[in-house]
């Protein structure tokens, strides 16, 4: 998909507590229109990397100390949360995603600014893409199942009308059955409301079955990225991330020898 990009991080460092640098020199580049996965496991800086681009680094004594983040033509690093979302940016983070003693349509409410959509018009898209929630509409948020739940933190990001849509872990704890429908709700918002969104996953068969292209993180850096489909079809993708190893045991990271540790794959 081509086009101009909407967001651009380039040469990123994230430092938490002044002394632990979780994020060295990052650079990735979100087209409007695009869906856009960050893999990696556990400590690769793929939160830390969103937290960066919508302010919610200060919540764990973190700032971005080098490097630039540009969203429409504008350097937001380092801004609070709420002048983000402002301009256009909504964040599902991983945890923490619902009020748990609010109702449902109180959660909805919540995110809620003055603008030219007034909350009935807003509380109707939410349920336009998750019409399960409208059935819910009274019930306490604590009370939700995880699916159910992980819709409503995408229903009252939505409810924002952002340009670009940050989702941190999607599938964390759901069956899968869940996570496929819930990715399929994903791509309609892209199709039907024209969303641009980065979707941060551990598990790449979740993330690359929807996205356009992907960037792998290991140890704050990328080292790999390269269209959806080509990652997918990349051996290395599929014997660490998806698991597909032609030996009886799945060999360990460090030990896939052509791993290709360059800014960029071009297969």
């Amino acid at each position: 998909m081509s086009g101009p990009a909407l967001l651009t991080v380039e040469k990123l460092e994230v430092v938490y507590h002044r002394t632990i640098t979780a994020v060295q020199g990052i650079s990735l580049s979100v087209r409007k229109g695009q869906i856009v996965a960050i893999l990696g496991t556990n400590g690769a800086g793929k939160s830390t990397t969103l937290r960066a681009i919508s302010g919610f680094l200060g919540i764990d004594d973190a700032r971005v100390t080098d490097g630039s983040i540009t969203f429409n033509d504008k350097r937001i690093e380092n801004r609070q949360p709420n002048e983000i979302t402002r301009l256009g940016i909504a964040l599902v983070p991983e945890r923490e995603k619902v009020f748990p003693n609010l109702t449902v349509v109180e959660n909805l409410a919540a995110p809620f600014a003055p603008s030219r959509y007034n909350r009935r018009d807003s509380e109707n898209l939410a349920y336009q893409f998750f019409p399960r929630l409208a059935e819910l509409r009274s019930r306490t948020a604590g009370l939700l199942s995880g699916g159910e739940r992980q819709m409503l933190a995408l229903a009252s990001a939505l409810v924002c009308r952002p340009e670009l849509l940050l989702v941190d872990e999607l599938s964390l704890g759901l069956a899968p059955v869940v996570v496929q429908d819930l990715m399929a709700r994903l791509v309609q918002i892209r199709h039907e409301l024209g969303t641009t969104i980065v979707i941060v996953e551990q598990s790449a068969a979740v993330a690359l079955s929807i996205a356009d292209y992907g960037y792998v993180l290991e140890n704050g850096r990328v080292v790999l990225d390269g269209e959806g489909a080509r990652l997918r079809a990349h051996g290395d993708i599929q014997e660490f991330y998806l698991g597909q190893s032609s030996g009886s045991k799945r060999r360990s990271y460090r030990s896939v020898k052509q791993y290709r540790r360059s800014r960029r794959w071009y297969g």
